[in-house]
C-alpha cells in the first residue's frame, strides 16, 4: 500500500475506520465499520459520502472544445447547452470503447470527468487528438459524491441554490470561501451531488457532511453494489475496447446528430463500425441484466449456458443485491437469446443457477428532473 496514492482525504478514511484497499492505483476505502450491506442500505434510505477524488477531472479549453471534442466520442457535445452535463464514450477505431466518462459545458471550457484507471491514457488520448490550440489540464481537486433521498435536505444547508439544479446540470457556487463546481448526478441511481473542490478544501466539506445526522462514509464496496442495482456500467469489466457502444446497450450515448442523417454524422473513432451496427442491428452479443433466485451472488467471469447447455455468455458483473433482495448481474449474451424474460444458466462451481434477464435499472431511478 506503500506505493498507491493518496485521495485528500486519506488521513479522514483512516480516522473513520475505512479499510484500505488499492484500487485503480489509489488507496481507497472499500468499507468502514458500518459494513458494505448496511452502507448500501443506508445510501438507498437517507444519504451516502463517496470520496471519488481519484477520477480524472480535466479542462479543455480553446477556439472550438466542443467541436474538437467530437472527434473523440460519441456524444453530441456541440448541442451541450451551457451547464449542462453529458455522459460520452472514447472510442476506438473499431469502435470498441476505451473509456466512459461525463462532459460539462463551462461555457469558456469543457469540463471532463474520466475513469481514474484510464486517466493517463485518456489525457494522452485528448492531448494528442483534440491539437495545438487546444489545452488540456489535470486539475487539483477533490471529488466527493453525495447520494441519496436525503441529499437535497443536507445540501440545503450548505448551499441552498445547488438544490435548484436537476439532473445532469452543473453550476459553480462559493462553500467555506471556495470555488466549488457542482453536478446532479451519481452513480448510485438515487438523486444527488458531485461536487468539485480545491484539493485543500476536501477534507473540511468532507467533515461537515459526515457530522450531518443523516450522512454515512460509504466505501468502494457499497459502490458497486449500488450502481450495479442501477444497471451502470463499471469499466474494465462491463466496457472495454473489444465492446461498441451498440453491444453494450449504450446507443443512447451516440448522439443523434452524430447518427446516420445527423447534422454532423460520425466523426468519432469507429464510426463506420458503430453506425452500421446501429443500422443493421447485425451485432452478435449484447449486455443484459440478470436476476437470479435464492442468495447466492453470481460474480464476474461465470459463463452462461442456455436451456440446450451451449455456452451463450458470460456475466462481467454480478452481486446480491440488498435493495433487490436477490443476486443481480450484468452480462454479454448471444443476441439471439438475449429476450427479456429469457431464462440463463449460471455455471457456479459446476451448480447451474437460473437467472432471468431483466429490465435494468434493477431498482427505480430516483433522479430528481425537476
Amino acid at each position: 500500500m506503500s506505493d498507491m496514492k493518496q485521495t485528500p482525504l486519506f488521513a479522514l478514511h483512516q480516522e473513520l475506520g475505512g479499510k484500505m484497499v488499492p484500487f485503480a492505483g489509489y488507496s481507497m476505502p472499500v468499507q468502514y465499520p458500518l459494513g458494505v450491506k448496511k452502507e448500501h442500505e443506508h445510501t438507498r434510505r437517507a444519504c451516502g459520502l463517496f470520496d471519488v477524488s481519484h477520477m480524472g477531472q480535466v479542462t479543455v479549453t480553446g477556439p472550438t472544445p466542443a467541436k474538437a471534442m467530437e472527434t473523440l466520442v460519441t456524444a453530441d457535445v456541440v448541442g451541450l447547452q451551457k451547464g449542462g452535463q453529458r455522459y460520452a464514450l472514447f472510442t476506438n477505431g473499431e469502435g470498441g470503447i476505451l473509456d466512459d466518462l461525463m462532459i460539462v459545458n463551462q461555457g469558456d471550457s469543457l469540463y471532463v470527468v474520466v475513469n481514474a484507471a484510464c486517466k493517463d491514457q485518456d489525457l494522452a488520448l485528448m492531448r494528442t487528438g483534440l491539437g495545438a490550440d487546444h489545452d488540456v489540464e489535470i486539475l487539483d481537486r477533490g471529488l466527493l459524491a453525495l447520494q441519496g433521498p436525503d441529499a437535497t435536505a443536507v445540501m440545503r444547508r450548505l448551499c441552498p441554490a445547488a438544490c435548484d439544479l436537476v439532473f445532469m446540470q452543473h453550476d459553480r457556487f462559493e462553500i467555506m470561501g471556495h470555488e466549488t463546481w457542482i453536478s446532479r448526478s451519481g452513480y448510485t441511481g438515487e438523486d444527488g451531488f458531485e461536487i468539485s473542490v480545491p484539493s485543500g478544501a476536501a477534507e473540511a466539506l468532507a467533515r461537515w457532511f459526515v457530522d450531518q445526522p443523516e450522512v454515512e462514509p460509504i466505501g468502494l464496496g457499497a459502490r458497486d453494489s449500488l450502481r450495479l442495482e442501477a444497471g451502470l456500467c463499471l469499466y474494465g469489466h462491463d466496457l472495454d475496447t473489444t465492446t461498441t457502444p451498440v453491444e453494450a446497450s449504450l446507443s443512447w450515448a451516440v448522439g443523434k446528430p452524430r447518427r446516420v442523417g445527423g447534422e454532423r454524422e460520425a466523426g468519432f473513432p469507429g464510426a463506420d463500425r458503430v453506425l452500421h451496427q446501429l443500422q443493421a442491428r447485425d451485432h452478435r452479443r449484447r449486455r443484459v441484466g440478470l436476476l437470479g433466485e435464492g442468495r447466492a451472488p453470481v460474480r464476474e467471469g461465470v459463463e452462461l449456458f442456455d436451456v440446450n447447455d451451449r455456452m451463450v455468455g458470460q456475466v462481467t458483473s454480478g452481486s446480491f443485491g440488498p435493495s433487490v433482495g436477490a443476486p443481480v448481474a450484468m452480462a454479454y449474451v448471444a443476441v439471439e437469446v438475449a429476450e427479456k424474460g429469457a431464462t440463463l444458466y449460471a455455471d457456479v462451481r459446476g451448480k447451474r443457477l437460473p437467472m432471468v434477464i431483466s429490465p435494468m435499472p434493477f431498482v427505480p431511478a430516483n433522479y430528481y428532473r425537476g
